[in-house]
């Protein structure tokens, strides 16, 4: 996987199952990545985010004492976060449309469902790394752009230019969805109004407006 030198990127791992972070930091090590740091639950992780910021974090959504959205939304809107501009990718085994859009309501940059291969977890970090989104504040949101280009190919009701906020009637029972429609919400191309709003102050990954 050439194209992108990790050896100078610190990652943090939280992740509360033994062999998934080890499997994590195998494969990290194999991508080059040299400074691997691990936390066993969110508020471990958060502890480690004040001590040393990483340069990005790779998340659970199901951690004991606080989960992975959680987490999210202290280190974008705390009063203490230690760097509200973290890249945060989601692992998580719920690939529903329903957690999907928590996580990128949350403020998380990507969403990488389990079981993931080598080349979908590099894909992810690069894109953070390369193709990093704008970030936006709103009276409710304060992370990455949520607006994402519409699917030409679907004209249900759930189009988020029409129809109510999309967690209107969602439950975690839905139908899973692919990795490839997954990360049709976390691209920002051609965009439609939806939430993220034309109204938010646009920011660059310092902060600045």
């Amino acid at each position: 996987m050439a194209g992108l030198d990790l050896s100078g990127v610190s990652v943090l791992v939280a992740e509360d199952n033994t062999f998934s972070r080890q499997l994590m930091r195998t494969t990290l090590r194999a991508l080059t990545v040299a400074d691997v740091r691990e936390a066993k639950d969110g508020a471990e992780a958060l502890e480690v985010t004040h001590q040393r910021p990483p340069d990005l974090v790779f998340i659970d959504w199901d951690l004991p004492h606080l989960d992975g959205i959680e987490f999210t939304r202290l280190i974008r809107t705390a009063a203490d976060s230690p760097n509200p501009f973290l890249p945060v990718i989601m692992i998580s085994a719920h690939a529903t449309r329903f957690h999907v859009l928590a996580a990128r309501d949350a403020g998380v940059n990507e969403y990488l469902v389990k079981p993931y291969s080598a080349a979908g977890l590099f894909s992810r970090m690069r894109a953070v790394i390369e193709r990093p989104r704008r970030y936006v504040r709103t009276k409710t949101y304060f992370g990455p752009d949520r607006r994402r280009k519409e699917d030409p190919a679907y004209r249900g009701p759930d189009r988020r230019s029409s129809g109510p906020h999309p967690f209107a009637g969602l439950e975690p029972r839905e139908t899973e969805m692919s990795q490839e429609m997954i990360d049709r919400y976390y691209f920002t191309g051609d965009i439609d109004g939806g939430a993220g709003g034309h109204d938010s102050a646009t920011l660059d990954r310092r902060g600045s407006k």
